[in-house]
């Protein structure tokens, strides 16, 4: 496909129905044209979606933002990568804010990332699991983030008595093996856009292939990770719909199937 005739989301005509499981619309990428781009991603059938804040000082910051989007929720964690921020006093707001308000529907993206040597994996762990216990202690959802680190996140959410536990794992990047421990635990899977790269991702669209529907969901982690045909291009939420279409093309289902079943996953996990 030339790049000069990239399809607009609009033009795969969804009726409303989906979800964007993770996105972080807050980011200063989105200061120019975020009212524009949510109602954009209502007219390409997205019905909800839901905004990371990376810790307590975002979501203070940045809430009023969405204040007349109702169709955006909120998740709220504090991400791997600045774990030292974690500090008694944050943890304490976080549990304030996730008992006063209601948008706030669950606690992450929170887990672990080797990646990136900024910060020990010893004191990533020590914020992960203060926050999954916080998860527990409010009875919310969790979402994963874990880059380079699947075996540990896992274990620890594993050892930490979390199987059959609401746990969503952002951003699924592994293998048949792994996308089989994550259903045996119970656990949901949400894919993002570079299911889309056909030479790139042989392994997870293998994975896709088996993992059952009821588990999973779509999502855009914009402004990063653009699914084709937009790829190199900023992402934003209405783009999810191309993720949709290729597990669609994976699975064998028609997108509007896909479309649906991913939506109402998202709606029941996150009580939307």
């Amino acid at each position: 496909m030339s790049k000069k005739n990239r399809p607009e989301p609009e033009s795969l005509a969804l009726a409303a129905g989906g979800v964007d499981s993770h996105a972080h619309l807050d980011l200063e990428d989105f200061d120019e044209d975020r009212d524009e781009l949510l109602a954009r991603a209502s007219a390409s059938g997205i019905s909800q979606i839901l905004n990371v804040f990376l810790g307590p000082d975002a979501y203070e910051r940045n809430r009023s933002l969405f204040d007349t989007h109702p169709q955006v929720s909120f998740l709220l964690g504090v991400h791997p990568n600045n774990a030292p921020d974690l500090t008694d006093d944050a943890l304490e707001r976080m549990r304030h804010h996730f008992s006063t308000d209601s948008r706030l529907k669950g606690v992450g993206e929170i887990g672990l990332d080797y990646y990136w040597d900024d910060v020990p994996p010893d004191v990533q762990k020590v914020a992960f699991i203060k926050q999954i216990d916080l998860a527990r202690e409010l009875s919310l959802p969790i979402v994963i983030h874990s880059r380079d680190a699947n075996d540990d996140t896992a274990t620890i959410l594993e050892s930490h008595g979390f199987k059959d536990y609401p746990v969503l794992w952002h951003c699924f990047g592994a293998d048949i093996e792994f996308a089989e421990r994550l259903v045996g635990n119970g656990w949901h899977i949400s894919i993002p856009g570079p299911v889309t790269y056909r030479k790139k991702s042989e392994a997870v669209q293998a994975a896709v292939a088996r993992i059952p529907l009821d588990r999973l969901m779509v999502e855009t982690d914009c402004p990063y990770l653009t699914p084709e045909p937009w790829r190199g291009k900023r992402n934003h939420s209405s783009l999810v719909v191309f993720t949709a279409q290729r597990i669609a093309q994976i699975k064998g289902r028609s997108l509007e199937n896909i479309w649906h079943i991913t939506g109402d996953n998202a709606r029941r996990f996150f009580s939307l």
